[in-house]
Parts: structure tokens; C-alpha cells; sequence
């Protein structure tokens, strides 16, 4: 069973890479336009004065104006750095553009770095997809970094995914380490999808 989702999984995330890959610059830019509108009214409706968010890659959905305009409200962002052991080391986000390479060769913050358990002070999650199912299970890309953080919270904050538009599926392969989410970030749509987390 598991190789058949492992498999699945795989074909999955094969799909939306080469899917994200064919997006224009001018669909790029309005669906980091449309996240940005989406992440501030999230944060506004939950009141949220604490988040940790990640630095998009050219394929993502952008976040990188949410967290500018975040950081200058004085909501403290928090960005992950990974690590080679799995977990997620944080840094606090400034106004500056310094940005370093990460283990995977994504953009990462280069301040001060805090340990994996600074994100149990965040009041919302803002994570990374490839895809989210109407019940809330997550497809990531395949490291687990976000679901052993979740799964190792001891009161976890709502937590979102940032998916474009057409990766809000019917059903997504999963496993059991794979952890659920609170809801779904696209650029035209926030959606409530699990029953509150812990």
C-alpha cells in the first residue's frame, strides 16, 4: 500500500511542477498579487500579531510582498532555514532583501537563527504546498519538514497552505505521518477546511 501512495504521490507532484513551470510572469505576478490580499486579510481576521511564513520560489505562489508589507504592520514573521536532521531551524524577518540558498536550493532568511521550537510562539502557520484536498490533507514535496513540525507541536497554531487555484483537489494521496491543515490560501480564495487543530 504505501509504495502504490509513495508512487502516487510522486506522479502527483510531477504533474503540478511541470503545471507551475508553464505559468506566464504576468499569471505569476497576479497570484502573488491575490495571495498578498488573501495572507493580509487572514492575519486581520485572526488577529494575528505573530506568523511564520517561507520565501516562495519563482514557481510558487509569491509571498514575498505579504512578508515585506507584514514585517513594516509590525506583525513578527518567522521563516524557516532547514536543516540536514529534518527539522526547521527560524529567523526573524527584517525589511532588508538579504536572502541566502537553503539545503534545496530555496531562498531562505539569513538573520539570526532560532532553534526549531521559536514557531511554537507563532498564532498562524503559513506553509508550502503542492497541493491541499477538501478535507485538508497536504500534499508537500516530498522532505516532511512541515509535517514533523505540526505533528511536533504541542498546541499548534491554524495552519494554511499557499496553493494556486487549480491545486485544490477532490482527494490527494496520503500517508499516515502526513499531517492535515486548517485551510487553503489561493490567489482568489481562502478556505476553512479541518475542524480546529488541537
Amino acid at each position: 500500500m504505501s509504495r502504490d501512495v509513495d508512487h502516487a504521490k510522486r506522479a502527483l507532484r510531477a504533474e503540478l511542477r511541470e503545471r507551475r513551470q508553464l505559468l506566464s510572469d504576468a499569471q505569476r505576478e497576479a497570484a502573488a498579487s491575490g495571495i498578498t490580499a488573501q495572507l493580509d486579510d487572514l492575519v486581520a481576521s485572526l488577529g494575528a500579531r505573530s506568523v511564520s511564513c517561507f520565501l516562495s520560489t519563482t514557481t510558487e505562489p509569491g509571498t514575498w510582498a505579504f512578508v515585506r508589507a507584514a514585517v513594516a504592520r509590525g506583525i513578527r514573521v518567522l521563516l524557516p532555514i532547514t536543516r540536514s536532521d529534518g527539522l526547521l531551524d527560524w529567523a526573524v524577518a527584517d525589511d532588508s532583501d538579504d536572502v541566502g540558498v537553503g539545503l534545496y536550493g530555496l531562498p531562505e532568511p539569513t538573520g539570526e537563527v532560532l532553534g526549531p521550537i521559536a514557531v511554537n510562539d507563532v498564532d498562524l502557520m503559513i506553509i508550502p504546498a503542492a497541493a491541499v484536498d477538501l478535507t485538508g490533507m497536504r500534499l508537500g514535496w516530498g522532505r516532511g519538514y512541515f509535517d514533523k513540525t505540526i505533528g511536533s507541536m504541542e498546541k499548534c497554531p491554524p495552519v494554511y497552505a499557499v496553493v494556486y487555484d487549480s491545486e485544490v483537489l477532490d482527494d490527494v494521496p496520503r500517508e499516515l505521518h502526513d499531517q492535515p491543515v486548517t485551510g487553503v490560501v489561493t490567489p482568489t480564495r481562502t478556505l476553512d477546511l479541518s475542524p480546529a487543530r488541537r
